[in-house]
């Protein structure tokens, strides 16, 4: 049985799986287009990604303006945080976290204008994603993942970064100290 569950920010929703476990491990299905359409995520997918990375990485955030996601960990843990990027929305800059691993196997349901940005919490960890459109950087948007006006709490002070969400601007002028 899955239980869905609505979070704080509209449209976000948490997915908590039935898993199979005995003494050779586990077994649990990641995406069944039938039964999640009969439990009201009518959302037709069309590609799958996935990142590998290792304690103290911090991707994102990263977004665009068409794309739902699909967001679980196979492996690791790490720390998800969902923030509304949708600048005409009255809960613009507003966020919601997860932990998601490869032992409680949750799912986060991202929709478009939401931007998504992970940190790696164990040895490593796999962000697995499915998306309801292609990849297309040149659409997508990009926040500091210590953007001020979020105020994101993350549980780390110097999360190793690229050079993308080193470089990407403040909304708000003010540096935080």
């Amino acid at each position: 049985m899955i239980k869905i569950s609505k979070t704080k920010l509209r449209g976000v929703l948490l997915i908590k799986r039935d898993v199979f476990k005995d003494f050779r491990g586990f077994y649990t299905e990641t995406y069944n287009e039938a039964l999640y359409q009969k439990l009201g995520i009518r959302i037709k997918f069309v590609q799958d990604d996935f990142s590998r990375s290792r304690r103290r990485v911090l991707r994102g955030f990263h977004g665009d303006n068409k794309t739902w996601k699909l967001v679980t960990c196979p492996l690791g843990k790490f720390y998800l945080v969902v923030v509304n990027c949708n600048k005409k929305s009255n809960s613009f800059g507003k966020w919601a976290s997860f932990e998601l691993s490869g032992e409680n196997h949750y799912q986060v349901l991202v929709p478009p204008r939401h931007g998504l940005a992970h940190l790696v919490l164990s040895k490593e960890a796999i962000f697995q994603y499915k998306q309801s459109t292609y990849y297309n950087r040149r659409a997508q948007f990009t926040y500091r993942w210590d953007e001020p006006l979020f105020g994101v709490r993350w549980p780390v002070k110097n999360p190793v970064l690229s050079q993308r969400d080193k470089s990407a601007p403040y909304l708000n002028t003010r540096k935080r100290q």
